[in-house]
């Protein structure tokens, strides 16, 4: 589709290794990406955008999604410079010539957000639970029923490493730093009961 309109496409790739890879390699004027890519089809896509932007701030990267994921949203936009960034909805690009303009956009330096990305982004209430990425929110959601670490790696499928990693950024995102007087795993649920 992008070759039909005069673009030259130097690598499709099939996950994020692979993207920061071909990003290396080729130098593209622009990276298309998805939220979600292989193995987890969490947010590898995104996670690698973002790194993508911050080893060089000046990469036009636009991320498409199946859904208004405000966190991976508002993650992409404060990843950097706003310039060259876009971030749309996969149902919002069935027109074909709009999508190739959102492209041609960010790879001249613009930044194109989905309508409904702005909408959801500007009305979102100032709930620090809003800053947690969905996975983030699962493991919150297990630490209130009050599972172990073990537990919830075992009831998400994912290692113990990893379920310690979204702790450690959820406790980070809800500005809970270390404290020696305060539990902050149980200030989390806290404000999780309280959201």
């Amino acid at each position: 589709m992008l070759r039909h309109f005069g673009h030259e496409v130097v690598a499709a790739v099939a996950d994020a290794p692979a993207l920061l890879a071909a990003v290396a390699e080729h130098r593209p004027d622009v990276v298309v990406t998805d939220v979600r890519m292989p193995p987890g089809f969490s947010d590898e896509g995104l996670q690698a955008a973002i790194a993508l932007r911050a080893a060089d701030p000046e990469l036009p990267v636009l991320v498409l999604s199946q859904y208004v994921e405000q966190t991976y949203a508002a993650e992409l936009l404060d990843s950097g410079p706003s310039a060259g960034v876009g971030y749309l909805l996969k149902d919002r690009i069935g027109d074909v010539a709009e999508f190739v303009d959102a492209v041609d956009r960010v790879a001249a330096g613009r930044t194109v957000v989905d309508p409904e990305v702005v909408r959801q982004l500007l009305g979102r209430r100032r709930d620090p639970l809003s800053r947690l990425t969905p996975r983030e929110r699962e493991v919150l959601a297990l630490m209130a029923e009050g599972r172990s670490n073990t537990a919830i790696a075992r009831t998400l499928v994912v290692s113990e490493a990893a379920v310690a990693k979204h702790i450690g950024s959820l406790l980070a995102k809800l500005d809970l730093p270390p404290d020696g007087d305060d539990h902050r795993r149980v200030r989390a649920v806290l404000a999780y009961l309280r959201g």
